[in-house]
């Protein structure tokens, strides 16, 4: 690199910093813009001062005239891990050249304390801190981020060992013999090495959250099959509820086997045990993620609240997730902490039954002759998602609804089913005098075959919409919790302009807005714009010939590599002589020689 700093052709400032979640925005004013020559655009890098490596590539999301508007995830660096400790400059470069070193702005300096940012994780016993500071050994205001990852510290002095008196045999066994994790990883490493020559053509369809395969999962296996391509590959499967259960020995070593043979990792959820196994580094993982857009932050979108991933965890592993389209690869790459061309805009495989008419058919004729009650009426769909941290305290709040105002609107027009999320715990009351208009479906296996014959969704946060709006029916938001909501749990988006509906924050509301047939159901071609690249039953096709069978689109393989170049070209930059580091070593060394 040459470096043109001391030349004075180009001055930077950092004029303003703002935070979104776990985005930090910075914006930059170039200088004596003038002085330069070409139309090469300008790159800007987040440089380590402690070794003069250049970290983190800042995406350039808006310009006008001289000022830059830079954006960064601080849980994605442009390789798929969270900015590496260090303290940070910012480099404005052109292809060979280092043209500016930025300087904060007078007038940022008073806020830099109220600017930085503190993220808990590890059940909020471990923080992830950004910083901006300003050097005071150097001259003027350079920029300066300082990152840091540090463990809980009490502040105490270090106690002495204590002395357990008598070996404990059993209670060894259990730990390290019987699930320890590095016996686990052990067992892994060694099949690794057995099965590793006879592991190509091998797919695995895992979950840890369920007892057998559903969902994306099914849809993909089942027409890998259909295909005739379980003659190519060896096709396996593992259905576990690890993620809320413990497991045993011999389901353990079963799982480490089944990972070892496999190149190939289908998974369609939060996998723990890939939070802390580093499969092999020629084994594809591949996250065809359960649900659709809806809004409720997860993975690294919820760093910094109760429950976000750790640093490294099973996301950091993913060769590619998908998405129902390009346009909403950015809601997925920020929960996995990695980078939008890395999601694939194949649509989701479980719709393409969904979407085929024969079982749509099939399945309209069953549910009027399972529920009576729907046919010559109009069908109203309560569908919230749950309240609480997890599977074991989810619940819904049904004591803020007044069934009687509800029965009373519905008139003789609408009969109302009860779904709501699988996780919730408390039972639905139904009154008598309800019951030939109100219906309890909480058990009812598979919410979507539910929408061929729902007139209006009333739900929350939940992703169920993804699926529903392709019906083409209005829907209402009852969202009395929404500030609450997202302040504990988080949204990804802005929830009032991404609704495909009308939002109702009170009970109130939502009648008054049923009775007047007012759901602003223009909302919903516009998600419907926005969401879906392919309306078809063809995703599970896409998903086999785009990541198995290699025939991925050259448009999107092109921008996978364009980012694999600009992160090899990152990593050939050496800033150590602009930063003098080694120096101050080599002055010592000579005074003691001395």
């Amino acid at each position: 690199m040459s470096v043109l700093i001391d030349n004075g052709m180009v001055k930077a400032k950092v004029v303003d910093i703002s935070w979104e979640r776990i985005f930090v925005t910075i914006r930059v004013r170039l200088e004596e813009m003038e002085k330069l020559q070409g139309r090469e655009k300008l790159v800007f890098y987040g440089v380590d001062t402690l070794t003069g490596l250049a970290q983190i590539y800042f995406k350039v999301v808006g310009q006008e005239e001289n000022l830059y508007t830079l954006q960064l995830n601080i849980t994605n660096n442009g390789e798929n891990k969270c900015v590496p400790f260090g303290c940070y400059s910012l480099l404005v470069c052109r292809g060979q050249d280092v043209l500016a070193e930025c300087q904060f702005d007078l007038m940022l300096i008073p806020r830099l304390l109220e600017l930085s940012r503190g993220f808990l994780y590890a059940s909020q016993k471990n923080v992830y801190t950004v910083t901006f500071v300003v050097d005071e050994d150097l001259e003027g205001l350079p920029f300066r981020m300082h990152v840091l990852d540090s463990s809980y510290t009490g502040g105490k002095f270090p106690g002495n060992p204590k002395v357990s008196g008598y070996f404990k045999p059993i209670k060894f066994v259990k730990k390290y013999l019987l699930g320890h994790k590095v016996v686990i990883r052990r067992i892994y490493k060694f099949y690794s090495l057995l099965y590793q020559k006879k592991a190509d053509r091998t797919v695995l369809f895992m979950t840890e959250q369920n007892n057998k395969i559903a969902s994306n999962l099914e849809a993909v296996s089942e027409r890998m099959i259909e295909r005739g391509l379980d003659k190519d590959y060896q096709i396996l499967f593992s259905a576990r509820t690890a993620a809320a259960e413990p497991q045993g020995i011999k389901s353990w070593i079963h799982l480490m086997k089944l990972l070892a043979k496999s190149n190939h990792v289908f998974i369609d959820d939060h996998a723990p045990v890939l939070d802390w196994l580093k499969l092999r580094e020629e084994t594809e993982v591949v996250q065809l993620w359960h649900a659709g857009a809806g809004f409720k932050s997860s993975g690294y979108s919820r760093w910094g609240h109760f429950g976000c991933p750790r640093p490294q965890s099973c996301h950091r592993q993913y060769k590619y997730g998908i998405a129902g389209s390009k346009n909403i690869a950015p809601f997925f790459s920020e929960v996995w902490g990695m980078n939008d061309e890395q999601v694939l805009p194949t649509g989701m495989p479980r719709m393409d039954e969904y979407l085929d008419e024969a079982h749509k058919n099939a399945k309209i004729e069953e549910l009027r002759k399972q529920y009576p009650a729907s046919v010559g009426k109009k069908v109203i769909l309560f569908a919230p998602t749950y309240r609480g941290r997890n599977k074991k305290t989810a619940y819904y709040p049904y004591e803020l609804l007044d069934f009687d105002r509800l029965y009373e609107v519905c008139g003789e027009e609408y009969i109302v089913f009860f779904k709501g999320h699988p996780w919730v715990n408390n039972k639905l009351s139904i009154k008598k005098a309800h019951r030939d208009k109100f219906f309890d479906l909480q058990t009812y296996p598979n919410i979507n075959d539910l929408f061929y014959i729902v007139d209006l969704l009333i739900t929350d946060y939940s992703s169920n919409i993804f699926e529903y709006s392709l019906m083409r029916k209005p829907m209402l938001f009852f969202a009395f919790d929404k500030v609450e909501y997202s302040l504990s749990r988080g949204f990804h988006r802005d929830y009032d302009e991404s609704a495909p509906g009308k939002v109702c924050e009170t009970f109130d509301e939502m009648i008054e807005a049923i009775a007047k047939k007012d759901f602003e159901y223009e909302k919903v071609e516009q998600y419907i714009e926005h969401h879906f690249d392919y309306i078809d039953s063809g995703a599970s096709d896409r998903v086999i010939d785009w990541i198995l069978l290699g025939k991925m689109p050259e448009e999107i393989k092109a921008e996978i590599a364009a980012v694999e170049e600009r992160n090899r070209r990152m990593h050939q930059l050496d800033f150590t002589e602009l930063y003098h580091i080694g120096e101050e070593e080599s002055d010592d060394d000579s005074e003691e020689e001395k």
